[in-house]
């Protein structure tokens, strides 16, 4: 198989929860894909796409991701989440999504659509994530509606999230909702500290963001279907990797 085919692998760990988006708290295993084409301020991930973690990427076939799933997760899983980064970058998915499904594995991934791929439409629960304008980044609109409206047209099982720091990404997030209303909806609290190592010092300020989130949604006549979610893996193991 030539390298271009293959899939750029940071990451493979678990079983753990997700802790984010619709399957929040689903036993789930983790591949981490390597490249994105944001760069947001707040990302908790840089690693992948900033040159920090060059060295730990690994060219993989389809077939050699899921024999290290199997060996690190054995029979104790049924579900795997792709992250990135943005794994939308890599064409070459569909057949780790094919081989995952011929195995009985349901697949999640989330994606800030801001590209379309053919296999969105065999994602068991797909994510899109558009950035708030906390991140720096600009959503390209036209793209968004486009990738909305083709999994609208094929039955697809997905939702929007938009990751919440401030009074801006608070009304980015109204606009979310209200250009797409029938699309299941998640407000989520953002992560504004990167750099604490202990858990333990994470939680109170984490607790903190996700009770003024709760705060300004319940008040909020514009942001009734809207579920609101912290991000529950950083209240367990803070910003550590891997889990």
């Amino acid at each position: 198989m030539s390298s271009a085919r293959r899939i750029p692998v940071l990451e493979i760990f678990g079983p753990t929860v997700q802790g984010e988006g619709m399957v929040v708290g689903r036993k789930t295993m983790f591949v981490r894909t390597a490249g994105c084409d944001y760069q947001c301020s707040w990302c908790d991930s840089a690693f992948t796409w900033d040159g920090s973690g060059k060295d730990d990427i690994r060219l993989l076939s389809a077939a050699e991701v899921i024999g290290e799933l199997e060996r690190a997760g054995g029979q104790a899983f049924d579900h795997v989440t792709v992250s990135g980064g943005n794994p939308a970058l890599l064409p070459q998915l569909g057949g780790l999504i094919d081989g995952l499904h011929e195995r009985g594995i349901q697949v999640a991934l989330e994606t800030q659509g801001s590209r379309w791929q053919p296999w969105f439409t065999a994602i068991d629960d797909l994510t899109l994530s558009p950035k708030p304008p906390s991140s720096g980044m600009e959503t390209n609109w036209d793209v968004l509606d486009d990738i909305v409206a083709r999994l609208q047209a094929a039955g697809s099982r997905f939702c929007l999230k938009v990751v919440v720091f401030d009074d801006a990404d608070l009304a980015y997030a109204r606009m979310v909702h209200a250009r797409y209303p029938l699309v299941p909806f998640y407000a989520q609290a953002g992560n504004g500290n990167l750099t604490e190592t202990e858990p333990a010092k994470m939680l109170p300020y984490l607790v903190e963001r996700y009770e003024w989130l709760i705060g300004q949604i319940m008040a909020d006549n514009s942001l009734r279907s809207v579920h609101v979610l912290p991000q529950l893996h950083t209240w367990v193991w803070g910003n550590k990797k891997g889990v």
